[in-house]
């Protein structure tokens, strides 16, 4: 079986596993970062979302094999201790219903953040529409952002 080496949350690992294997389930199986969730397994619902390279990306669409010379970081690696400006908003707003789809929403509202620190309502919306709440938090979603875009911006 191929290996691979991988940087996750500023970490190298070397896996083992087949190239086309989804990089989710390397996560979840193989390096036991179980923050990250399988949704649908079709890049449909954004619960598998990770940043790659400053990207958010389904990781349950992309291959292991592609995944090699890129900086991933998942849920886990925002920081040890809840410190991160998203994890923090999210906490202050009380988004997490259920908190499955979580994961996911706060890695797309990070990646968003580290591109535009002021982004626009509309550019929000955008963005995190691709990434699905069976609960419909997605009013305290939003209102989680903009209290990360303030403590971002002070």
């Amino acid at each position: 079986m191929p290996s691979f080496s991988l940087n996750v949350n500023n970490k190298q690992y070397t896996v083992e596993a087949e190239a086309d294997m989804p990089l989710l389930w390397v996560l979840r199986d193989l390096l036991n970062l179980t923050g990250t969730k399988y949704g649908c397994g079709v890049a449909s619902c954004g619960a598998c979302t990770v940043i790659m390279d400053g990207s958010s990306v389904y990781s349950c669409q992309r291959p292991v094999g592609a995944c090699v010379n890129k900086k991933i970081i998942t849920i886990e690696g925002l920081s040890e201790d809840g410190s991160h400006p998203v994890q923090k908003a999210w906490q202050k707003a009380a988004v997490p219903q259920c908190g499955y789809c979580q994961p996911g929403q706060m890695m797309a509202a990070t990646a968003m953040l580290e591109k535009n620190k002021r982004p626009t309502d509309e550019m929000i919306n955008s963005v995190m529409s691709d990434n699905l709440c069976r609960c419909g938090t997605y009013h305290r979603i939003k209102e989680a952002i903009h209290i990360a875009i303030e403590e971002i911006n002070k």
